[in-house]
């Protein structure tokens, strides 16, 4: 019966067992994946650039897994940038929020997620997405209706 066991446990480690990544380099806003999902500050567009910057950072510091927003509309959680493990609260990434930037790293998939794991930010173009031109600094949607 231990031999079984043994064999049914050791089984389940062989390598096929693992997830396999693809190498990809993308092009995208670092965004803050809970605003963008919730939809608790407005549509997609209300939630990147220059306005949605201060609430970016104020999520990842607070725990929210960072995502990368690609130029195409795919969605990637960001697992870890460079060397930094703490994927959501990391200096990384607060120096990150709200910038477009080129990523290399590897994608990983599971139930219809995008994830991806940075090895490196191959360039930064800060924030480039002037929305606070149109949102104002505070967007006026983040408050709700007078009843």
């Amino acid at each position: 019966m231990r031999l079984m066991l043994s064999l049914l446990l050791s089984s389940l480690a062989l390598p096929g067992w693992a997830a396999e990544g693809t190498r990809i380099q993308v092009t995208g806003e670092i965004i803050d994946t809970w605003c963008y999902y919730s939809g608790v500050m407005g549509g997609p567009d209300a939630v990147v650039g220059s306005a949605h910057h201060t609430c970016a950072l104020w999520c990842s510091a607070g725990g929210i897994p960072v995502g990368l927003l690609a130029e195409d509309g795919t969605v990637y959680t960001v697992l870890k940038i460079a060397q930094d493990a703490s994927s959501a609260s990391g200096d990384t990434q607060l120096s990150l929020a709200a910038h477009t930037v080129t990523a290399d790293g590897m994608l990983y998939e599971r139930d219809g997620l995008k994830y991806l794991v940075v090895s490196e930010v191959v360039s930064d173009m800060d924030i480039v997405n002037p929305t606070h031109e149109d949102y104002g600094t505070v967007p006026p949607f983040s408050f709700p209706e007078p009843k």
